[in-house]
């Protein structure tokens, strides 16, 4: 089953650009797909029914974050994976994230690189699109879907005011997830994107 909700994201674009900017020298660059990856590790912390996997008859939870992420290719998609992205930072991840990426377009990942992931991201962003039902990575038990974010008129209880929101959709194994608990993880993933200091409590 697939669940929709938007993130506003306006603040932390906002924060990755300045920082982005104030790191141009370095070539240090942060990327969306890096927070997203940050928040749905910790998502997958406060809801460990997400990181499992079915084995057969058992469902085996894990106790390590390998986050594997959708990569577009001249060959078809790819998806590497992202090892221990609790241990790591923004900055680290982004920079990963864009090699694996650059191996994957070069045909060049290693099986290693695209094994062992106990949760994927699938982004859309840069092509566009409003929705839509990404399908789980078996034997994981939940996949994130993230579309292109779009400016959009959001009623602040005076007025409505522009936000940018990006659509998020998260597909769930209903054998293992009921319906709240993978609305109760989209939300929190959107609340962590919308305000990144929750990460910290």
């Amino acid at each position: 089953v697939t669940y929709h909700e938007d993130a506003d994201i306006t603040d932390l674009e906002a924060f990755r650009v300045q920082v982005n900017r104030e790191n141009e020298k370095s070539g240090r660059k942060l990327t969306m797909l890096a927070f997203l990856i940050k928040a749905c590790v910790n998502a997958l912390q406060r809801f460990p029914e997400f990181n499992a996997s079915i084995d057969g008859e058992n469902l085996v939870y894990k106790k390590y974050f390998h986050i594997a992420f959708a990569a577009d290719t001249p060959n078809g998609l790819v998806v590497p994976v992202v090892k221990n992205a609790d241990r790591k930072g923004v900055f680290e991840i982004a920079a990963e994230t864009g090699e694996l990426a650059k191996k994957a377009r070069d045909g060049k990942l290693a099986p290693t690189e695209m094994q062992g992931a106990c949760f994927t991201i699938s982004s859309l962003g840069g092509i566009g699109g409003t929705y839509f039902a990404p399908i789980v990575n078996a034997p994981e038990v939940a996949i994130l879907g993230v579309n292109k974010s779009a400016m959009k008129p959001v009623w602040d209880g005076t007025q409505f005011v522009p936000r940018l929101m990006l659509p998020l959709s998260l597909t769930a194994d209903h054998r293992v997830i009921d319906g709240a608990l993978a609305t109760r993880f989209n939300v929190h993933v959107a609340q962590l994107l919308a305000d990144m200091r929750r990460m910290m409590l």
